[in-house]
């Protein structure tokens, strides 16, 4: 199945202001979400807020280079597709970008019209013959569903409709499932819009999917003392329980 420009967005990461505004703005015009960010330590944040459908990569970028960003990136998401952009030609980069799960690799100076059809052959080589985009807005884990786009939770018998802090959180705990998260983590992941941190906050909206949860044995949310949270989900065919926590 075809995806459509009207649906489809993009990370676009470049620290070059006027290169990342023309790019921007063109993929806008023909009609693309773009979201543009200049450095690449404030990517991931970013990238696990929303469902992104292809990310543009400046190699040279400061603090994180491309490179180290995609490696992030693919730590949470094996298959959305990347595509790098950069002044540098040799040979080793390209082969490194390849490595690290690259689609493609464009090099500077671009035509803008080219990189588009870069990006459309790219999105459709991904998309065209599956519906994993349709199955992405869908997570399921132990014997429930969380639909990212609805915001709306259901287990084996309750449907709940979440808030919009409530579905951002349990989507930062889909993604990390099984792994310990910081405090500090979630706090900049799910309030950053917010450009300022409440209290305690992230331990009262665990509690409320705490209690959403509590009829589906094969999840739970341990509180790891003094660090963070795992969400944790037990393998439900092979009845694998859960590992033990050390605290």
């Amino acid at each position: 199945m075809a995806l459509s420009n009207s649906k489809t967005k993009i990370l676009l990461v470049e620290d070059d202001a006027s290169m990342g505004f023309l790019v921007k703005d063109y993929l806008e015009m023909t009609g693309f979400a773009v979201t543009l960010l200049t450095q690449g330590d404030a990517v991931l944040p970013v990238f696990l807020q929303d469902a992104f459908h292809l990310c543009l990569l400046d190699v040279m970028l400061p603090q994180k280079d491309g490179f180290a960003v995609a490696t992030d990136i693919r730590r949470h998401d094996t298959d959305i597709p990347i595509i790098f952009l950069t002044a540098k030609n040799m040979k080793e980069d390209r082969l490194k970008g390849f490595k690290l799960g690259g689609d493609d690799y464009v090099t500077k100076p671009f035509s803008i019209e080219e990189l588009h059809l870069r990006i459309e052959a790219v999105l459709k080589r991904t998309y065209a013959h599956t519906t994993r985009e349709e199955e992405k807005l869908i997570i399921r884990f132990g014997h429930s569903s969380f639909d990212t786009v609805n915001q709306c939770l259901v287990t084996a018998t309750e449907r709940f409709d979440l808030t919009y802090r409530e579905a951002k959180l349990l989507k930062v705990f889909c993604q990390n499932k099984n792994k310990l998260l910081e405090r500090d983590f979630i706090n900049q992941t799910v309030w950053a819009d917010e450009g300022i941190i409440v209290g305690r906050s992230v331990d009262v909206f665990v509690s409320r999917l705490r209690k959403l949860l509590k009829n589906d044995p094969s999840v739970k949310i341990s509180n790891v003392h003094s660090v963070g949270y795992r969400f944790e989900v037990a393998d439900t065919e092979t009845n694998t329980p859960f590992s033990e926590t050390i605290i």
